[in-house]
């Protein structure tokens, strides 16, 4: 009779002579096989940044390059969009912005459509002129096509953000690959329609790591993002805030972006400029949930809350400064 291994050399036979464990037959990794069981994620080299994801959440500010943000901070407004981003950004970073992320078309439901030359015309200059005066800070290109994210790079952005990275279309994918960018894939549908919110979530974005490796993206180089306020209701919204720390079974850096979002504004019934304190409020709940990046318009206030949620949930230094020994002090 052939040996069950010989048939199938991942069984482990049976050894009930040994007794314990090895009585009863069961199964060896395949030949060359991960374990499947990824860690912690590795830290990631974005731009000139190191992030070291899980030490504490990270702040993304962001530069809307656009006559139609439906928060009202569309640069586009200003009469030198360029100085204004510029402004912007510096302030972000005195205000503990870890990177920025530039976009130059609203996402907002009912947005204006805008081609790829208009929108690199509004994004390229801006991060050309952070990067001269900023060269340090990350750039994130927040956009959905090829060409706008393929000149933000030559441009100096450090980071594809894809608000569409569930989708089918492999393009930006290819362009990460071939860049050695990393990618953020965010979660969107074109309807709201769901049999099990949270499940299917996490499936398409799993499904979405996986045609990014296929397409050559390093494993470490993947981001995800629930995709807040996409394809989604007010009501999905918030069964993702509460299930946030169910992302993690994918085992890659999660962005959320909620600020200002619409569904706060329900919940609050408050319009766009007056949805801070319930932005804290996500944020802190990120921060509790082991999400990485917040991405966020007013970047002091999330910095803070960000940093007091960390202090709980993360730990943190000794804050009567003494060395710690496990004893309490007397």
């Amino acid at each position: 009779m052939t040996p069950p291994e010989e048939l199938d050399p991942t069984v482990v036979t049976a050894r009930p002579e040994l007794g314990g464990g090895a009585a009863t037959p069961s199964r060896r990794l395949p030949s060359g096989a991960a374990s499947g069981l990824p860690g912690a994620p590795a830290p990631l080299r974005i731009g000139d940044r190191t992030f070291a994801w899980g030490e504490r959440t990270y702040v993304m500010g962001i530069l809307n390059v656009t006559p139609d943000s439906f928060s009202g901070d569309g640069l586009l407004a200003a009469s030198d969009p360029i100085a204004a981003a510029v402004d912007q950004a510096r302030r972000m970073v005195d205000e503990g912005a870890d990177l920025l992320d530039v976009g130059g078309e609203s996402t907002r439901p009912g947005h204006a459509v805008v081609d790829a030359d208009a929108e690199i015309a509004r994004v390229v200059p801006v991060i050309a002129a952070i990067r001269a005066v900023l060269p340090e800070v990350p750039i994130s290109v927040d956009t959905t096509k090829v060409p706008v994210a393929a000149a933000a790079l030559d441009a100096g952005a450090s980071l594809v953000n894809d608000i569409w990275g569930t989708a089918t279309q492999d393009e930006l994918l290819g362009l990460s690959a071939e860049r050695r960018a990393p990618i953020v894939l965010m979660h969107n549908r074109s309807e709201p329609r769901y049999t099990n919110l949270l499940a299917e979530v996490i499936a398409d974005l799993q499904a979405a790591i996986e045609r990014a490796l296929a397409a050559g993206v390093d494993w470490d180089a993947i981001l995800v993002d629930p995709g807040f306020g996409f394809g989604k209701t007010a009501d999905h919204n918030v069964a993702l805030l509460r299930d946030l720390t169910a992302l993690r079974v994918l085992g890659r850096p999660i962005l959320l972006g909620a600020s200002r979002k619409s569904t706060l504004g329900k919940v609050l019934d408050l319009p766009g400029d007056e949805r801070l304190e319930a932005t804290l409020a996500t944020t802190a709940l990120a921060a509790a949930a082991g999400v990485d990046i917040v991405r966020v318009h007013d970047v002091r206030e999330n910095v803070r809350a960000a940093r007091m949620a960390d202090a709980v949930v993360r730990g943190a230094p000794r804050l009567d400064g003494a060395a710690s020994d496990g004893r309490e002090a007397g």
